[in-house]
């Protein structure tokens, strides 16, 4: 317990002796006022209450804290505000127990799958892939360290028309090229002739349309797009051909989708295809019906009505017995829980989606599924470079891979223009860029709410000022520097009488545990992000009032020590939730 938890305990304490008032929590923050005391509670919500004036209670509160609870010093109190004064030790106490603490993970016997990614094998991941994979991995990671068992999953959307696009437009156009023939990484390959695909099409269109054909008719006459409807169904129907082409162009992109997954950071204890999961659903739609949850219409067509939920009503099944993407998450999340032991289950997927989540949950609920509360959509916002948005047809997407080599060669030239690599061999200095350029990108991305629309700008991202991902591995750096010119060793100090900037410091480490519960409750690893951000400033000043190495005082340079190396075990801890490397020298 950090001693802001023991201030409170003691205080509700108090309340109920002195005012015989229960379950009264009086907000106890850290005081940054000029007045003496090392944290600061508001009376204010006892007033109305009490029927006394805010500094009348003050003066009871602080009179009956400092005389029943050795741990208090001494008080004072302005304008209602009551400013208590901790003894040292509990200080020195707290930042033991945190050093002794600090690996120590509390199990929660509890099992959430996190699915995130979920891309679609007729192009390469792009900017909101990015965002995605971050959040869904971060999220895995924050979880973990709150004491859950995690399922990492993926479901790669590998069958329908936009495959069929891709892969007709290689049988026509390709001449037997491969990405190995062409030197092409697998994924960019097939997306380049998704993006050929799109540009034929448009030109059958336009020759439709002169030709006097409305252009929505144009749209469903033009040649291409009836191949490649024809190619689905020859899928679908299991032809053989098809199959093997679809297997082929399939492993060039797996490939490529690897590729970029290492070099992100992100990995999957599980992967689902879309090609075995359509089917799943169907039974359920029958049970429903056999329910009386769902109904039919007169065409064969079969839905839900959500109308008493505020929502509308909902095609499950066409008509010719086909089914919807819903039909297929709805089957999904029933196959999920009954494959795995897990009792959470949450689905990153961006804010476009959010009413077809809660038209999934709702449905699951009515077919009696008591695990459907415990579903959650990690719903973020869009996130845009300087320059606008993307489209993925036109071939004008923003590619991850370009992103993060964009992130590398900024990194690259900062630290050049900075001088900070010097007298670095160049394995050294690649192995700086890279975590540099992904520290920023990953830290820029991560530190912003997931429900809040983003704007990244890459250069801004890398600057080893300000709130950002190579400014905390810089700090963490520093430190390793410091330790090692200390040749320094752990030892216990017991005793010692400590400056306000350490004291301080030691309040931001003992809240760490604390911000990864709420990170994991919130599911935001922003919470996380700003944490360290803000542990980095009070280290930097803590370091900048308080000699270290050329203190006289050998205790007081091993605790500062000490200090220093559990603020850098903090730091790598905080920037491995956001999936964020460090480097030792920079």
């Amino acid at each position: 317990m950090n001693i802001k938890d023991s201030i409170e305990k003691k205080l509700s304490e108090v309340i109920l002796n002195i005012f015989q008032l229960k379950d009264i929590n009086l907000e106890v923050q850290e005081n940054k006022t000029e007045f003496e005391g090392d944290f600061t509670i508001v009376t204010f919500p006892l007033v109305k209450q009490l029927k006394k004036n805010p500094e009348t209670i003050g003066v009871e509160l602080g009179g009956a804290l400092t005389e029943q609870f050795e741990m208090f010093e001494s008080f004072n109190v302005v304008k209602g505000f009551l400013n208590v004064k901790v003894k040292n030790q509990l200080f020195v106490d707290n930042f033991i127990s945190v050093s002794n603490d600090f690996d120590n993970i509390e199990k929660k016997n509890a099992t959430v799958m996190v699915e995130y990614s979920s891309p679609n094998t007729n192009k390469p991941l792009h900017l909101g892939h990015v965002r995605n994979n971050l959040l869904g991995f971060s999220v895995a990671q924050i979880l973990k360290e709150a004491g859950y068992d995690v399922i990492k999953t993926q479901v790669i959307n590998d069958r329908g028309i936009h495959i069929c696009k891709s892969m007709l437009a290689w049988e026509k156009f390709g001449h037997g090229e491969t990405p190995d023939t062409t030197n092409t990484k697998g994924d960019k390959f097939v997306g380049n002739y998704y993006v050929e695909f799109d540009k034929n099409y448009k030109k059958e269109i336009a020759e439709l349309v002169a030709q006097g054909v409305e252009e929505e008719q144009a749209k469903k006459e033009a040649p291409l797009i009836k191949e490649a409807q024809k190619m689905l169904l020859d899928w679908e129907n299991g032809e053989k051909k098809v199959r093997d082409l679809w297997n082929e162009m399939n492993s060039w992109v797996y490939e490529g989708f690897n590729k970029t997954y290492q070099r992100l950071g992100v990995d999957f204890d599980q992967v689902q295809y879309e090609s075995n999961t359509y089917i799943l659903g169907k039974d359920l739609i029958q049970e429903g019906l056999d329910k009386g949850i769902l109904y039919q219409k007169e065409d064969g067509s079969v839905w839900c009505d959500l109308t008493d939920e505020g929502l509308d009503q909902k095609l499950l099944l066409r008509s010719d017995g086909t089914s919807v993407y819903m039909t297929q998450d709805l089957g999904t999340a029933v196959e999920r829980f009954k494959q795995n032991n897990i009792q959470k289950l949450i689905y990153t997927v961006g804010n476009e989606q959010d009413y077809h989540f809660q038209v999934l949950f709702k449905i699951l609920k009515k077919l009696g599924y008591s695990w459907a509360d415990q579903l959650f959509h990690l719903s973020y916002g869009m996130v845009e470079l300087p320059n606008g948005k993307m489209k993925s047809r036109e071939g004008t997407v923003v590619d991850a891979d370009d992103l993060m080599q964009e992130m590398h060669d900024i990194a690259k030239s900062k630290s050049e223009e900075l001088g900070k690599l010097e007298n670095f061999t160049e394995e050294e200095k690649n192995t700086n860029y890279e975590s540099v350029g992904m520290g920023a990108l990953k830290y820029f991305m991560l530190k912003v709410d997931p429900k809040k629309k983003m704007l990244f700008n890459p250069e801004e991202s890398i600057d080893f000022n300000g709130n950002t991902g190579p400014f905390i591995q810089y700090t963490f750096a520093r430190i390793q520097s410091l330790l090692a010119k200390a040749n320094f060793e752990q030892k216990e100090i017991t005793e010692i009488e400590l400056s306000q900037s350490e004291k301080d410091l030691i309040m931001q480490l003992a809240n760490f545990k604390a911000v990864v519960a709420r990170s994991a409750e919130a599911l935001s690893p922003a919470l996380v992000a700003n944490y360290v951000y803000d542990l980095v400033k009070t280290y930097n000043s803590f370091y900048q009032s308080n000699p270290i190495l050329n203190q006289e005082d050998k205790n007081v340079t091993q605790f500062r020590l000490n200090l220093s190396d559990i603020t850098a075990k903090t730091i790598q801890k905080s920037l491995k939730l956001l999936g964020i490397g460090t480097v030792n020298r920079m």
